[in-house]
């Protein structure tokens, strides 16, 4: 895997230092811009290549949750704040990880294999399958054996025939991993393998397993052109 390139995004002089410091110990990060002004990382962000921000949620020019609403799915991004009643619930966004000030390198390095892991799922879309971590375990996972995605809070429900996999991810961050595969978001609230339809009818999904899935009316008309 090649390395993730990081950014420091954080008004504050120290924080910066610290976070520096922790990337460059890290072999599989590579630091490639850092910036109290998030103004500047966005023009950065515009002409330069970059995986993933250690972002600070409260600057004066700009908070973490604008920037990443500005930004979007470009990046992933991993949060940091000093204020432990900050809540994160209802933004969709590539989050891996939160972190609280002061960031002691043991948990920075665990944040960074959240990041690792997050990072090999996308480069192994080349592969017929790809590995999940769930109760504790890695799993592989062929593409084929999916019958469906469902979310389930801050989890999705990854459905096989034969077992389900209960793995903290977003449904939003999946369908973009999985978009070049025969998978299809129907419902806010599902993701199908579009090789197990067994029929359609106006307002669900029929699958050869016998799940019926619902069709949401601001999905059905993508999902009809990608069956076309």
């Amino acid at each position: 895997m090649n390395k993730i390139k990081c950014m420091v995004v954080d008004d504050e002089p120290l924080a910066i230092s610290l976070l520096e410091n922790y990337v460059r110990k890290i072999p599989f990060l590579e630091l490639v811009f850092s910036t109290e002004n998030p103004i500047e990382a966005l023009d950065y962000i515009q002409n330069n290549e970059a995986d993933l921000v250690f972002l600070d949620i409260q600057m004066p020019e700009l908070t973490g949750i604008n920037f990443m609403k500005i930004v979007g799915d470009k990046l992933k991004y991993i949060l940091t704040t000093a204020y432990s009643e900050y809540a994160l619930e209802g933004y969709e966004h590539n989050i891996v990880d939160y972190l609280l000030k002061p960031i002691s390198f043991e948990r920075f390095y665990q944040s960074s294999l959240k990041a690792q892991e997050r990072f090999s799922f996308v480069e192994n879309k080349v592969d017929s399958h790809f590995f999940v971590k769930s109760s504790g375990q890695q799993h592989r996972i062929n593409f084929e054996d999916i019958l469906y995605i469902e979310s389930i809070k801050d989890y999705v429900n990854i459905k096989t025939a034969n077992q389900e996999y209960i793995v903290l991810d977003t449904l939003k961050s999946l369908e973009q991993q999985l978009s070049e595969w025969s998978f299809v978001r129907i419902h806010k609230s599902f993701i199908i393998n579009t090789n197990q339809i067994k029929s359609i009818s106006a307002k669900k999904v029929n699958l050869f397993s016998e799940q019926e899935i619902p069709i949401g009316d601001m999905y059905r008309e993508n999902f009809l052109k990608k069956l076309k």
